[in-house]
């Protein structure tokens, strides 16, 4: 995992103070951070609120427009939830799972699924959304 020393540790505390729930968000977030660390190319950033978002974001060297191309937000309520979003025009949503939201991401257009719980057809559904804004980002 490429990131700054700082954030990583961060990230590591982060991960490891996280109390699984029987929703199983911890094992969703692990989930998207390591299939995201899979890829080639791809570095992380990790930003914490405190009582309000843990934000993991991916951005690929590649890329020169955006700061990132996926966000995973951990949403501190009881219990944790997560919020995968993406820059709107990078993805396809061809089963309308997403939520549109305008000026959602860095004040841009983007589109967000909610996990709530872990489900696994969600999650590959998530995780094909993840290759297509790899691959923008990619593209630049």
């Amino acid at each position: 995992m490429s990131m700054k020393e700082k954030a990583k540790q961060e990230l590591n505390t982060f991960i490891e103070e996280w109390k699984e729930t029987p929703e199983n968000n911890r094992a969703a977030f692990l989930h998207f951070m390591e299939y995201l660390d899979k890829k080639e190319g791809v570095t992380f950033d990790f930003i914490q609120r405190p009582g309000v978002t843990y934000s993991l974001r991916a951005v690929h060297t590649n890329q020169k427009k955006k700061d990132l191309f996926v966000m995973v937000d951990v949403i501190e309520d009881d219990p944790r939830w997560l919020s995968v979003c993406f820059y709107g025009e990078m993805i396809t949503d061809p089963e309308e799972r997403g939520d549109f939201v305008p000026e959602g991401l860095l004040g841009e257009d983007a589109m967000c699924f909610d996990v709530e719980e872990q489900d696994e057809e969600l999650l590959k559904y998530i995780d094909i959304r993840l290759n297509e804004a790899c691959q923008k980002a990619i593209e630049g």
